[in-house]
C-alpha cells in the first residue's frame, strides 16, 4: 500500500509541474509541457560548470540539426545562488541554444531526476520522460574525457520524434552536483 501512495505523489507532483509556469531570465513565464512539440528537451546547466560550458558546441550542433523538426530546447538552471544576470551572461558567451528557465524549487530538475549538469532529459508529446542523462559518452568521470562514440541525447531526440523506444532510456551523466537537489 505504501509504494502505492508513493505513485500517486509523483502523479500529482508531475501534473502540477505540467501545468506550471516557469519563469525565464527575464520574467516571462513559460508552460514548456504546453507546447506542440514532439520532443521537449531540457538541459541541466550551471554557470561555473565546466564540463558543460565545454558541451556548448555539441549544443549548438544538435539543435541546429533538429531546428526544423518539432522540437523544444530549454535550458534549465536550479541553483538558486545563480542570478538572471549570471545565467544571461552564461547564454551570451557560450550561446547556448534554448530558453533558459529558473528552477529554484527543483520541480523541473525532480522530473528529469536531474542531479548534475550537464544533464539532459527529453520528454515526448504527452510528458512522459523518455531519456535522462548524458548528452554522450566523452565524459568517462570527472577530469577525464575522450572522443565521443555514442551520441545519446541525439538519439533520444530522433527516437521520441518517431515515436520509437530510446535504447537506453537512462544513462550516467558526469559533470558538476546541481545544489540543493534531493
Amino acid at each position: 500500500m505504501r509504494g502505492c501512495f508513493r505513485v500517486l505523489a509523483v502523479v500529482a507532483f508531475a501534473t502540477a509541474a505540467f501545468s506550471q509556469n516557469f519563469v525565464d531570465t527575464h520574467g516571462t513565464q513559460h508552460r514548456p509541457f504546453e507546447t506542440v512539440a514532439k520532443a521537449r528537451v531540457f538541459i541541466f546547466l550551471r554557470t561555473d560548470c565546466p564540463i558543460s560550458n565545454r558541451y556548448a558546441p555539441e549544443l549548438q550542433r544538435i539543435a541546429t540539426e533538429f531546428s526544423s523538426k518539432p522540437v523544444d530546447f530549454w535550458l534549465v538552471y536550479s541553483d538558486r545562488s545563480e542570478t538572471a544576470v549570471q545565467i544571461n551572461q552564461h547564454i551570451a558567451e557560450y550561446r547556448f541554444p534554448g530558453i533558459p528557465l529558473l528552477d529554484p524549487a527543483h520541480e523541473l530538475a525532480g522530473l528529469a531526476a536531474a542531479t548534475v549538469t550537464p544533464q539532459a532529459a527529453v520528454f515526448d508529446e504527452r510528458g512522459q520522460l523518455k531519456y535522462s542523462g548524458r548528452i554522450d559518452d566523452r565524459w568517462v568521470d570527472f577530469g577525464k574525457s575522450r572522443s565521443a562514440q555514442t551520441h545519446d541525447l541525439e538519439a533520444a531526440i530522433g527516437a521520441t520524434l518517431e515515436g520509437r523506444p530510446v535504447s537506453q532510456a537512462r544513462t550516467r551523466a558526469v559533470g558538476c552536483y546541481l545544489a540543493d537537489v534531493k
